[in-house]
């Protein structure tokens, strides 16, 4: 009888397994679609061009950055991956292509100038930041998800772009800036 219930239960248990191995590329596939249906621009695309206000109150107007690498970076304060990237740039990309033509240019989606501000100040940050409180410019390049990220190359087209923060994924997109820069 012991040795009954045992086999039932390891079926059981491997039938599980087996289902679970084969939900979990299902599950994947299903969210790089929904990810890719929310992507309105790709690489190759020339990057949308739009005018953002910094949080210094100075307008920034993305085609007159044509000849250097662009980063747009949307994130919001309450977005725990876009707390881990941003935590990362100032070392891992401001200072890096310091001196180049580069650009970082981190947009907060559908936040109010009040709300980034004390982001800024509690994190120390003191790179420049965009603020998009109606996610006007956002919706040109994407309808859900962040932190994303649009490298824009030097002829403004979009040469790079990502969903989500790893490092892997940031690793990836420093060498695609250094590549541009060459």
């Amino acid at each position: 009888m012991k040795v009954k219930n045992f086999c039932r239960k390891a079926m059981v248990l491997v039938a599980a397994l087996v289902m679970m191995m084969v939900a979990m590329p299902v599950e994947a596939q299903a969210q790089q679609d929904d990810i890719a249906s929310t992507t309105l621009i790709n690489k190759g695309d020339k990057a949308p061009d739009f005018t953002v206000e910094m949080v210094s109150g100075e307008q920034l107007t993305l085609s007159k950055l044509k000849g250097k690498v662009v980063v747009v970076n949307f994130w919001a304060t309450w977005c725990p991956p876009c707390r881990q990237e941003l935590k990362v740039v100032e070392k891992q990309l401001i200072e890096r292509f310091k001196g180049k033509d580069f650009v970082f240019l981190p947009i907060s989606r559908g936040e109010a100038k009040k709300t980034v501000e004390a982001f800024r100040k509690q994190n120390g940050y003191t790179f420049p930041m965009g603020l998009d409180p109606k996610q006007t410019i956002y919706k040109k390049y994407a309808s859900n998800y962040i932190p994303r990220n649009f490298v824009v190359g030097k002829d403004g087209k979009v040469i790079y772009t990502s969903v989500g923060y790893t490092p892997e994924e940031f690793a990836e997109m420093i060498s695609v800036i250094e590549k541009a820069l060459k």
